[in-house]
C-alpha cells in the first residue's frame, strides 16, 4: 500500500514538472520577442489588473474654473484697442456682465510626504487668459479693428476632487509651451493627509516603435477610465513625442500612457495625454427659457437667435507629451519645488 502511493506521488510531482516546462517552453514559442529588452507590442500574457488598480489610485480629477468681468462696447461706438488702452474700460463699456470658464483634466499624485501633496498635468486643463478681445464684423462677415467686448479675468481656482479643504489647491510650477504644470497644497504633516503617489518607473518615450501596446489612464467626462491604444508615428520631434489610436473624452489631458517592457509587471511611464483633435463650428441657439421647459418642436420659433461655439471632437488619435519633457521640465524647476517643500526628486 505503501509502495502505491510512493508511485503515486512520484507520477504526481513528474506530471507538475512536465507541465511547467510545457508552459514555460509555451510562452517561449507564443511569445518569442518577450525578453528583448524592448516595449512589448503584443497583448499582456497575463493579468494586470492588480498593477492597473494600484496606478489608478494615483489619479486625480482636476477642475478649473475662471471668474471674468466682460465689458460690452455700444453698437455705434468704434473703439480700437489703443483707444482702450488710453481710457478706462469701465467708463467706456456700455454693459457690464460677469461670467465664468472651466475646464477639467487628469492629474497624477507624484509626491506626497508630510502633509505635503504635488500632482502633474497639463498645463491648458488648469490656464485661461487674462484677458480677451472679441472683435466686431462687417456686413461680408470680415473681422475690423473695432472692438465689441473686453473679457478681463479677476480670479481663478483650481479645484482636485476629492481633496480635504475645500479641494483647492494652487500652481507650484508651469510650462504653456511644453504643456506641463505641477499643483499641489501643503496641508501640514500633523494633519496626517497622504494620496498614493506614482512609484513606477520612468520609461524613454524615444524607445517606443510602431504597434508599441499601451496603456492610458485617466478621467474623461468626469469618470475614472482605464484604456489601451497602439502607438503610431513614434518620435515625432527630438523630444519623442507620437501619437497613439486611444477614443478618449475631454477631461483625458494629463493621463498617464503606460507602456510595458519585457512582460507584466513591468510598466514604465512614457508619457501624458496632451490633446486630441478638435474642430470648432458656430452654432444657432434660441434664446434660453427662464423656466426649465423647453420649447414645443411644432410651434415654429419666432424669438432671438444666438450664436454659441461647439466643439467637435475627432476621435481615434491623440498626442503623447513624452516623458521626457516631463523630466526636463522638473529638474528645470526642481530648486523652486524644493524651496516650496516639494522634494519629489528625494524620495
Amino acid at each position: 500500500m505503501e509502495k502505491r502511493n510512493l508511485i503515486s506521488i512520484i507520477c504526481l510531482l513528474i506530471s507538475i514538472f512536465i507541465f511547467n516546462s510545457c508552459s514555460f517552453t509555451t510562452y517561449e514559442k507564443v511569445y518569442p520577442t518577450l525578453q528583448d529588452g524592448k516595449y512589448d507590442s503584443e497583448f499582456p500574457y497575463k493579468s494586470t489588473s492588480d498593477e492597473l488598480n494600484k496606478i489608478s489610485e494615483t489619479i486625480q480629477r482636476v477642475n478649473t474654473t475662471a471668474f471674468y468681468k466682460i465689458y460690452v462696447f455700444d453698437e455705434k461706438g468704434n473703439f480700437t484697442l489703443s483707444d482702450i488702452k488710453n481710457k478706462r474700460v469701465s467708463d467706456i463699456a456700455s454693459k457690464v456682465a460677469l461670467a465664468d470658464n472651466s475646464s477639467s483634466g487628469t492629474a497624477v499624485t507624484v509626491y506626497s510626504e508630510n502633509g505635503n501633496v504635488a500632482l502633474l498635468t497639463c498645463a491648458h486643463t488648469i490656464t485661461f487668459p487674462d484677458t480677451i478681445i472679441a472683435y466686431k464684423y462687417d456686413d461680408l462677415g470680415f473681422a475690423t479693428n473695432y472692438i465689441e467686448s473686453v473679457s478681463i479675468k479677476e480670479k481663478q481656482v483650481i479645484y482636485v476632487a476629492g481633496f480635504p479643504e475645500g479641494s483647492q489647491v494652487e500652481v507650484l510650477a508651469i510650462d504653456n509651451n511644453a504643456d506641463i504644470a505641477l499643483i499641489g497644497r501643503k496641508y501640514g504633516a500633523q494633519k496626517g493627509i497622504f494620496f498614493p503617489s506614482f512609484n513606477y518607473p520612468l520609461g524613454k518615450a524615444k524607445e517606443v516603435e510602431w504597434g508599441t501596446f499601451v496603456y492610458l489612464v485617466g478621467y474623461p467626462i468626469n469618470f475614472k477610465i482605464i484604456t489601451k491604444a497602439i502607438v503610431s508615428s513614434p518620435r515625432r520631434d527630438d523630444a519623442g513625442s507620437f501619437l497613439v489610436d486611444a477614443v478618449i473624452n475631454p477631461g483625458f489631458s494629463g493621463g498617464l500612457v503606460l507602456a510595458i517592457r519585457d512582460g507584466v509587471p513591468n510598466f514604465e511611464l512614457i508619457g501624458m495625454v496632451q490633446w486630441v483633435p478638435e474642430e470648432e463650428e458656430s452654432l444657432i441657439y434660441p434664446e434660453n427659457l427662464k423656466t426649465k421647459s423647453t420649447y414645443n418642436p411644432v410651434v415654429p420659433y419666432d424669438g432671438n437667435l444666438y450664436v454659441r461655439k461647439h466643439t467637435a471632437i475627432r476621435y481615434g488619435i491623440a498626442k503623447i507629451i513624452p516623458v521626457e519633457n516631463i523630466m526636463a521640465f522638473l529638474l528645470k524647476n526642481k530648486s523652486y519645488i524644493n524651496q516650496k517643500g516639494f522634494y519629489i526628486f528625494e524620495q
